[in-house]
């Protein structure tokens, strides 16, 4: 028991940067205190005792603002950060090295009793404040989910997942990123680079853009050059040099 405490404890330390010391994590974050009592909670489901699992998990939420469904599995150094109004339903699955911020609900979407009505989460899975997973599915292992997103179909593993409903975003080519994100622990609130498709459409337009406008350019200026003796042939409006400014445009989209 101690040792999964010491780990717990070890995990909020290297993830948030807000925490000082142990005895800090230990008495004042109410995420791990959510894990501790959980623990106690699921035993008790499991053993039969199934009311007293619903009251130990009742009084975890009174006390933390963190509802845990006492049928819920929980790995190990689960990290649940800030978690007010957290939601973990009955059937759900949450694994090792995960973290789960602030408003998050893991819910279901059947009302059969004994189905698998709740996500599944793999390893080091970082679900943001606000979001929705919903349904009996898998989010693989790495995966991300960002903030107020609303997932209700199987996120694949490293993949981020973003939106309301959430697009499926694949994991950024660019390796050397990621290792250095790994290094540093994990992307905070399940954000990546490129996580919005709206942007990602008008910078491939912007792009696309610039590059016509550049192509009509050299068209004129070879004109100019074959109509030397003829400079009449050649409009005066005729757009010589580029103008079109896709460096100021993709940085409004905040690129």
């Amino acid at each position: 028991m101690f040792t999964r405490l010491r780990s717990d404890i070890q995990c909020i330390l290297e993830r948030d940067p807000a925490a000082r010391t142990a005895w800090e994590v230990l008495t004042c974050y109410p995420g791990l205190h959510a894990i501790v009592l959980h623990r106690l909670a699921h035993w008790c489901w499991t053993h039969g005792l199934k009311w007293l699992g619903r009251f130990v998990s009742h009084l975890t939420r009174f006390l933390t603002g963190i509802e845990i469904h006492p049928g819920a599995t929980i790995g190990e150094r689960v990290f649940f950060d800030h978690a007010m109004g957290v939601v973990v339903g009955e059937t759900a699955i949450i694994g090792d090295g995960c973290t789960i911020y602030q408003g998050v609900t893991l819910g279901g979407t059947s009302l059969y009793k004994g189905a698998k009505r709740h996500p599944t989460l793999g390893k080091n899975v970082v679900v943001g404040a606000g979001a929705q997973v919903l349904g009996g599915f898998t989010v693989g292992d790495g995966a991300r989910v960002g903030s107020n997103a609303v997932v209700v179909k199987p996120v694949p593993a490293g993949a981020t997942a973003v939106g309301n409903p959430a697009r499926i975003i694949q994991a950024d080519a660019d390796v050397k990123r990621e290792e250095a994100a790994s290094q540093m622990g994990f992307s905070a609130y399940g954000v990546t680079q490129n996580d919005d498709p709206v942007s990602q459409a008008m910078r491939g337009l912007i792009d696309n853009a610039s590059s016509q406008e550049h192509q009509i350019a050299l068209l004129w200026q070879a004109i100019e050059k074959l109509s030397q003796a003829q400079k009449d042939c050649v409009p005066a409006d005729a757009a010589r040099k580029e103008s079109f400014e896709a460096d100021k445009l993709n940085e409004l989209m905040g690129k």
